[in-house]
């Protein structure tokens, strides 16, 4: 996948925790886990809104066009 979710560098910035921020955008812990790893193939606008607000960050800081093999990856997960 040519998309990439910099969810974790933007959480390690902010200090936020998986658990506390999984409670403060309502969605669970494995789906918020299953977008920090990159193993998600979609994510909805309401959770990119979401995290967004939460985080004090625009959709630019959390994503990211990887082109070439770096950005091919595999994942079997619904949207997220």
């Amino acid at each position: 996948m040519s998309i990439k979710l910099n969810l974790d560098r933007v959480m390690l910035e902010r200090r936020a925790s998986l658990t506390d921020l999984a409670d403060r955008i309502g969605i669970t812990l494995a789906n918020l886990s299953i977008l920090k790893t990159n193993k998600a193939r979609a994510i909805r606008f309401s959770t990119l809104d979401a995290l967004c607000r939460e985080l004090k960050c625009q959709p630019g800081d959390l994503l990211e066009f990887v082109s070439g093999a770096e950005g091919e990856q595999t994942a079997s997960h619904d949207d997220v």
